[in-house]
């Protein structure tokens, strides 16, 4: 595993956004209905009072019947990003905002995660370069 890395200009730099195939669904199970979708489904997920807010692929959320609340294409910056860095969020939601692209983000122990709307993906990725050139230029 590489060591993650701290610095706003270096994160921004190499954040290398990466567009995964499929479209991925946010949902809420209520707790009377959690025991009945495998873990194994659940690509993330937080306890909220309301019940488990899950994210999972369509056909997942298809499968057991789940309302989607938010169609997403999901979008992974490759760089291990410390989770102690402070701005990079900022500058990529501040960027994609400026273009009118929500963004949910989840953030793993190597990398951030980037949930958009499943039809601004592209729009969203020439963004999210655009935000990576921009700063390799300026190091």
């Amino acid at each position: 595993m590489t060591r993650s890395i701290r610095d706003l200009d270096i994160l921004l730099s190499t954040m290398q956004p990466e567009l995964r195939d499929g479209v991925y669904c946010f949902a809420t199970l209520t707790h009377d209905r959690m025991s009945q979708i495998s873990a194994a489904d659940i690509l993330a997920s937080i306890q909220e009072d309301e019940g488990l807010s899950v994210v999972v692929r369509e056909e997942t959320a298809l499968q057991y019947g789940l309302p989607a609340d938010f169609r997403a294409a999901w979008i992974t910056l490759t760089v291990h990003s410390d989770l102690a860095a402070v701005g990079l969020t900022a500058a990529f939601a501040t960027a994609l905002g400026q273009a009118g692209i929500s963004c949910n983000v989840v953030a793993g122990n190597c990398h951030d995660h980037i949930f958009v709307p499943h039809k601004q993906a592209q729009q969203a990725m020439t963004v999210l370069r655009e935000v990576q050139q921009n700063a390799a230029k300026a190091v």
